[in-house]
């Protein structure tokens, strides 16, 4: 299955593609097993992807970015990462999840503060919601800001925190007097310190920490639009972050399908190909259809956002089925390679781990199905 060759794409993202497949050709794959064993990228990956264009291009160019407002760019780049089985680099958390928070609700002295550096790797962004007693409830978060007149001071902590370790600039949802509010904390202030390096199941590169603030003083300055709006700033760009997640769980099935479909093909059991064999074709045959499927409402809700008329049920029902497909389509994948699909060395092997997060992160698929059905008035 390819990437390829979809309507949706016109000349320049197909331009776009053939660039940054070139770049995850040489700049990326060959550091997947270093980063895999040292627990993080390294940071010049960032800063090589800055001088390329390709982080943060949805930015106006007067503050470092390429004014490239069409999500289908960042589509391409979160299919080509999965083409080459990457899930460290989290690229999209940076481009597509946090930046624009900036973007959006930053004031101008904020934007032409912050957006540069992230426009040029300089500033690597993570966003601090979960705590330890708090998933997907935000409304429950314990971290408060303490209102000190031209400051708050902020405690708390928060967990599972993705670029936990090599973020430079974190946005911290706390809640202030006036309700849940978003504050910009760079590395070094004083009473924010990371714990370790969380050891996972899978995305074992990909740096995901504790962080903890201990009187932290934050400037008014620093508080991400206006204090009490936290909330509904949150719910306001989670469709876009449930599509991210879609289109991760989309380009990850096809490359475990493809990883399988060339094991099958080479296999041999019993004289002939495991291939050859009903159940695996007819298997095959049903994965290929479905991450059809998949792709195609993936494709059309890009479209979607792109006018700006994605409803959040439709981003629910796409992160919900697109993350269980690529976890049936990676179990499916370890089955046909037998032994070998347990075997780390195996890229079938890392897609499963990997991918056991997906069902999970940037909202439970249980919390989708809620939306889902709240929509349809149960």
């Amino acid at each position: 299955m390819s990437f390829d060759n979809r309507s949706i794409f016109e000349e320049e993202h197909t331009v776009f593609r053939d660039n940054f497949r070139r770049f995850c050709e040489e700049e990326v794959k060959p550091h997947q097993e270093k980063w895999i064993e040292q627990g993080i990228v390294d940071r010049e990956i960032w800063e090589k992807a800055g001088e390329s264009g390709f982080l943060a291009p949805a930015v106006d160019e007067e503050y470092g970015g390429l004014s490239l407002d069409d999500f289908r760019y960042s589509q391409i780049m979160i299919e080509e990462l999965a083409r080459i089985g990457e899930n460290g680099f989290a690229l999209s958390l940076h481009n597509d999840v946090i930046a624009p928070y900036i973007s959006a609700y930053g004031s101008e002295e904020q934007k032409q503060r912050w957006l540069p550096g992230i426009c040029s790797g300089e500033t690597i962004l993570a966003i601090a919601m979960t705590e330890p007693d708090t998933g997907s409830d935000l409304q429950a978060i314990k971290s408060r800001l303490e209102d000190n007149g031209d400051h708050y001071i902020l405690n708390g902590s928060k967990t599972y925190i993705s670029n936990g370790i090599i973020s430079d600039l974190v946005i911290v949802a706390a809640k202030a007097p006036e309700g849940v509010t978003l504050v910009a904390v760079p590395r070094g202030a004083e009473g924010f310190n990371r714990g370790r390096n969380l050891k996972k199941m899978g995305m074992k590169s990909q740096d995901t920490a504790e962080l903890f603030f201990e009187n932290v003083v934050v400037p008014k300055t620093d508080v991400l639009g206006q204090p009490g709006q936290g909330f509904i700033y949150l719910m306001q760009k989670l469709a876009q972050e449930r599509l991210v997640t879609a289109v991760g769980a989309i380009g990850g099935s096809v490359f475990a399908f493809n990883e399988t479909l060339n094991y099958v093909k080479e296999r041999t059991a019993f004289g002939k190909p495991i291939g050859k064999f009903q159940n695996t074709r007819f298997r095959m045959a049903e994965l290929k259809t479905e991450i059809t499927i998949g792709q195609t409402f993936v494709d059309s809700l890009v479209i979607k956002l792109n006018a700006g008329t994605i409803t959040p049920d439709e981003a629910s029902m796409a992160k919900w089925w697109c993350t269980d497909l690529l976890n049936r389509v990676v179990d499916q994948g370890v089955q046909f390679h037998g032994g070998a699909g347990y075997m780390m060395e195996y890229p079938i092997a890392r897609a499963y781990v990997d991918a056991r997060i997906t069902p999970i992160f940037a909202g439970t698929n249980e919390i989708m199905k809620e939306i889902i059905g709240r929509s349809l008035g149960l």
